[in-house]
């Protein structure tokens, strides 16, 4: 029994199957998911995927670079329009198109001026699918003009009166930020009597004599130049009256009862109204018929400005603001209409389909006018496009039936109305595809018991294929009430139970083919804390314990640790932890708070917390020590270009003397709220002559250090800007290396916002090579760190600078630092590569270096590739894995160890820069000598008798050479036998004669002795053939009394053992020779013999042989060739 999958996220029952793949094949387009693999297969139309703005303001300083970037199957093709027109690049010398890309790069910094390039583009991507377009792109370069010089009179008024000081900004593009300032670049104070109003011009209320001043100055920044042009200052005398007559407010800005707004649908919605009047009016606002949005609803320049964010048509009405002071009230009635630029309801999606199905795009757009929708196909208007049957328009959709491969196009989506327009392209994609499931084969999914597991099986297909899950190698059922199917293949286990470990199989099926694929489920045990650690009182300086011990999953490793009210552990010695528990030691009140033990493995997280309270008896009275309360009364005096001096009032000290007071400065240009170390002094002074940087708007702090610690900081000191400067430094750590063979990428630290010491910073980027004649070629570039340089010759050095400069002026001359352009591989392989043989295991390897133009990078060194390939002693010509070493820098030899002896090598070497490996040089075949083979691969004995046995070996793993003869040695080891042989009847026989003979010779012996004669032992026993008549001692064997040289020699074949059955082992070494037969015999380098068994036996004189000893025979040993 299987399971099927719809494309929707259903709970199934067997019945209603059929018609639910049926109708979501009809009325839904086939997605195709983002896999790099599938999309590199899949033929598909262009995709628009960068491009820049509608409305494009470039900066005429810098090159124009037109965004047009797009994918498909084939890589598209791209071309321009330019107002309207075809725009041939190839014609315009400053205009290039990126490589594999459409964006266009306009070259004006070296000539030419951006207003010759304003106008209208667009980007067409074309592939044999069809073709996508980009929007409109307006390019207009921004403009920062200056204000016309007009000669502005003093304004002399009496106290009270209003006041309006024009700014009326330069039109620049785009338009500038307006702000008042006086001479020392401090912002005017403003207020609910002075404000500054939308159009730029500060408005006064009334007037105080406090107003009286020369300075008003209006600024207008413009932040795409990032300019600050300066109106003309303005003087304003207030002459104080005995009596300012009060009055009702009137309303400076808007005139009249009545104004009209309009608005565009999604923008800020921005009403302004500023009254005078004495005493100072208050505004107020509401809306007629309606309340403000409150989440929307924003009070700005002390109410005189109401503001709504993300504006919609129910945001039309009447907007009433109020002036009011105590002499009366007067309002006015702002009417404000919401139009609206076009918005998608619907945008049109890319629909994939199979031959013969159908399908439909859809575009609903809204806006205020109701935009109008017209349908272009491959960039041209549908109605002069070639027909195609399959295609049927209705207003806003596009109706398909019975689509084949030819009906595939990209079709674009126009909604405009006065305000905008709307272009979206969606391609329509015929495809037949059989399944695919692009889920990784035998993922495994763990999941903690009781919850939810997720196995995917994600697939494409055309048609869209149906989904089938199986449980086990059986396929055993899967019900529908505990499984949940979601649209994207994806079974779902709501509440996962350890009998849901196993393997499952998605299988996807259309009428083009079938695919399946195998996941694997694992149940982990929760993880739980058994013991959770307890509330706790103690008193301070005692000691405290938390316990917190874990159970889990025992395949899953737990990690615990320890957080302080959500937060991480102090950094104190007294805190320790260990497998179970927290400690703390010395407990003091700031240790007070919630513990919480957090328990974690790679699938779940439990955490359980207690609370520590910490109490104190009552303490002794005592003088109360603690650190200085804050500096107070900051002063800054003695103001130059690039020093001031600051002094305080230092606070209490608590009891413990002031060490040390450190000063901090806020530059509130170019970091607001970041306090920087500016300069310590001793706790006896109290002022600080301190050393300035230029444009910098200054604040400073001081902090009062004792014994204890330091103090809370003092309020921060009135502010101080200093005039902007050219730059101090350069910018350092300038690099120039190649990402490519044909490029340099100069790169550097840029100065912050502290170092550029006035605004517009920019760097000068400058290179030339440094073996040849050019000049130095020189861009200016702003708020960037690399710049990369084309078309460069390969590995070739440069001089590289780079300098700083801002509005002000240069920095001093930057020094040149050396880079390289980009490496490549190199060209030539070594050469003259030549083998020296050291030894068997050893070989020395030397080649001549290659020409250094020919490596064309960083050389790295030389890199030896060498295998076996054939043994000299098998025929085999099996490849053996090549091993690799690497020889740095510039040495022309060096060594190959670890060569196996007797074999055939082949080698070749290549040069090695930064960018890989050149050719290899033509492969050098080599073989080692011949070495000493390894043991036999096995021995064992076969068939033994009482008198001979039979032994068998294989030949050695490593002969190592050519196999010439084994050596054969043994070692006696009786012992295990004598038992046996004392049992044996010959054995008795012979001891018992043994015994007979000696018994004999001691009375023949002792008879001849009383005879008063010597009985001539030795010379019967020279004549006597049988060695087991000698007399022994009693240590040796041997009698001392009738030694002789030729009671050494070795025994003859049919010889028998001594009755101790033992045998030592240089007496069998040294007696190899007398089993040998036509050679004599011989003993290899490491000792072992070489002779040849002939089953006949040669008696010579045996050398060194000190024992009497015989060898058994089974104990003999036998030398084969």
């Amino acid at each position: 029994m299987q399971l099927k999958i719809m494309p929707k996220k259903k709970r199934l029952s067997a019945g209603k199957v059929p018609l639910i793949l049926f109708l979501c094949q009809m009325i839904s387009a086939l997605e195709v998911p983002l896999d790099q693999k599938l999309l590199e297969d899949l033929v598909q139309p262009p995709t628009i995927t960068q491009q820049s703005p509608k409305d494009y303001i470039i900066d005429p300083r810098e090159n124009i670079v037109i965004q047009c970037e797009a994918k498909g199957k084939p890589p598209p093709s791209f071309s321009w329009t330019r107002n309207g027109t075809h725009f041939d690049i190839d014609k315009d010398p400053l205009v290039t198109m990126k490589p594999g890309s459409g964006t266009l790069i306009i070259n004006i910094m070296s000539e030419g001026k951006a207003e010759t390039y304003e106008g209208v583009y667009q980007c067409t991507a074309r592939n044999e699918r069809g073709a996508a377009i980009s929007n409109n792109i307006v390019i207009r370069p921004s403009r920062s003009p200056l204000w016309t010089k007009e000669k502005l009179e003093p304004m002399i008024l009496q106290n009270g009166q209003p006041l309006v000081l024009p700014c009326r900004p330069p039109i620049g593009l785009p338009p500038a930020i307006i702000f008042w300032m006086d001479n020392s670049f401090q912002r005017l104070p403003q207020s609910e009597r002075v404000s500054q109003g939308l159009n730029g011009d500060l408005y006064f209320s009334n007037v105080l004599p406090e107003d009286t001043r020369e300075d008003y100055i209006c600024y207008a920044r413009f932040n795409h130049t990032q300019t600050i042009q300066q109106k003309q200052p303005i003087s304003v005398k207030v002459i104080s009256a005995r009596s300012s007559r009060e009055r009702p407010p009137t309303f400076l800005t808007p005139e009249g009862n009545a104004s009209h707004k309009e608005e565009l649908r999604g923008n800020v919605l921005s009403l302004e109204c500023i009254a005078e009047g004495l005493p100072t009016p208050i505004i107020y606002w509401i809306k007629e018929d309606g309340t403000l949005p409150i989440n929307r609803t924003f009070y700005r320049n002390f109410k005189k400005t109401l503001q709504i964010t993300h504006v919609s048509e129910a945001d039309s009405g009447n907007y009433q603001c109020i002036a009011k002071n105590p002499l009366g009230a007067i309002h006015h009635t702002i009417s404000v209409t919401v139009k609206a630029a076009p918005y998608w309801i619907v945008a049109p999606q890319n629909l994939v389909l199979s031959p013969g199905e159908d399908g439909s795009l859809i575009c609903r757009a809204n806006g205020n006018p109701k935009p109008r929708i017209s349908w272009l196909t491959n960039g041209v208007p549908v109605e002069i496009a070639p027909d195609d049957p399959s295609r049927k328009i209705d207003g806003d959709t596009i109706i398909f039936s019975n689509v084949q491969e030819r009906s595939s196009a990209v079709y674009q989506c126009n909604a405009s109305n006065e305000y905008g327009y709307l272009l979206a392209n969606a391609f329509v994609n015929v495809l037949a595809e059989p399944p695919r499931i692009l889920t990784s084969a035998n993922t495994l999914y763990q999941v903690i018991a009781n919850s939810p597991a997720l196995l995917d099986c994600a697939f494409f297909g055309s048609p869209l294929p149906t989904i089938e899950w199986f449980k086990g190698a059986k396929g055993r059922a899967l019900h529908e009430d505990i499984y949940v199917l979601h649209e994207n293949g994806t079974l779902e286990i709501p509440v996962a139970q350890k009998d849901s470990t196993g393997t499952y199989t998605c299988v996807a099926r259309n009428k083009l083919g079938m695919a399946k694929n195998e996941v694997h489920l694992e149940i982990k045990d929760p993880t739980r804390i058994i013991k959770q650690p307890e509330y706790a009182i103690v008193q301070r300086g005692s000691t405290v314990s938390f316990e917190c011990k874990v159970k889990h999953d025992h395949t899953l490793i737990p990690t615990v640790m320890w957080l302080k009210d959500n937060g991480e552990l102090p950094n104190d010695e007294r805190f320790t932890v260990d497998k179970d528990h927290l400690a703390v030691t010395d407990v003091d009140d700031g240790d007070a708070g919630t513990y919480t033990c957090v328990a974690n493995t790679t699938l779940d997280k439990v955490s359980a917390s207690a609370v520590l309270s910490v109490v104190a008896p009552t303490p002794t009275p005592a003088p109360i020590y603690d650190v200085p309360n804050p500096p107070i009364d900051l002063e800054l005096t003695n103001q130059l270009d690039k020093s001031v001096q600051l002094s305080w009032t230092p606070g209490d000290d608590n009891n413990s003397p002031i060490t040390k007071f450190i000063i901090e400065y806020e530059d509130t240009i170019h970091e607001v709220g970041l306090w920087h170390h500016q300069a310590e002094v001793p706790g006896t002074q109290t002022t600080a002559q301190l050393m300035l940087s230029p444009y910098v708007n200054y604040s400073f702090r001081v902090t009062a250090v004792n014994n204890i610690g330091q103090s809370l900081p003092s309020k921060a000191s009135e502010q101080y800007f200093t005039k902007a400067a050219e730059p101090d430094t350069n910018p350092t750590a300038v690099e120039g290396l190649g990402s490519e063979p044909d490029n340099l990428v100069i790169t550097w630290k840029p100065l912050n916002g502290f170092e550029s010491n006035g605004p517009g910073l920019q760097y000068k980027v400058s290179w030339r090579q440094k073996d040849g004649d050019d000049e130095w070629t020189s861009v200016l570039v702003a708020n960037v760190s690399k710049y990369i340089v084309s078309g460069t010759p390969t590995f070739v050095p440069y001089l590289i600078k780079v300098q700083a400069l801002n509005n002000v002026g240069f920095a001093p001359e930057p020094a040149e630092v050396m880079g390289h352009s980009g490496e490549d591989l190199p060209m030539v392989a070594p050469g003259n590569v030549q083998v020296n043989v050291v030894n068997n295991t050893l070989a020395e390897v030397h080649w001549d270096p290659v020409p250094l133009k020919s490596i064309r990078g960083h050389l790295q060194g030389y890199r030896i590739y060498y295998w076996k390939i054939q043994s000299s002693s098998r025929r085999d010509k099996r490849h053996i894995e090549k091993k690799i070493l690497t020889f740095q820098g510039s040495k022309t030899h060096g060594m190959l160890p670890g060569l196996e002896p007797f074999s055939h090598y082949a080698l070749n070497v290549r040069v090695v820069n930064g960018k890989g490996e050149g050719p290899a040089s033509p492969d050098r075949v080599f073989h080692t000598p011949e070495g000493v083979p390894s043991a036999p691969s096995s021995l064992k004995i076969v068939n033994p008798s009482l008198d001979s046995l039979t032994l068998e070996w294989d030949p050695p793993s490593h002969p190592n050479g050519i196999l010439t003869e084994y050596t054969l040695k043994y070692q006696p080891t009786m012992a295990s036998r004598q038992v046996d042989i004392a049992t044996q009847g010959w054995f008795i026989g012979l001891m018992c004669a043994v015994a007979l003979l000696i018994l004999i010779l001691l009375i023949v012996c002792f008879i001849r002795r009383n005879k008063g004669g010597k009985y001539p032992v030795k010379e019967k026993e020279d004549a006597h053939a049988d060695p087991e008549i000698q007399p022994m001692k009693e240590d040796d064997g041997t009698f001392g009394e009738y030694s002789d040289a030729e009671d050494h020699k070795p025994l003859k074949k049919g010889s028998r053992t001594p009755s101790d059955r033992t045998v030592k082992k240089e007496d069998s070494d040294d007696s190899l020779v007398d089993y040998g037969e036509g050679v004599n015999g011989q003993f290899n380098e490491d000792g072992s013999f070489i002779g040849q068994y002939s089953g006949k036996k040669e008696k010579e004189p045996a050398e060194g042989n000190e024992s009497s000893e015989a060898p058994s025979p089974v104990n003999a040993m036998n030398s084969f060739v």
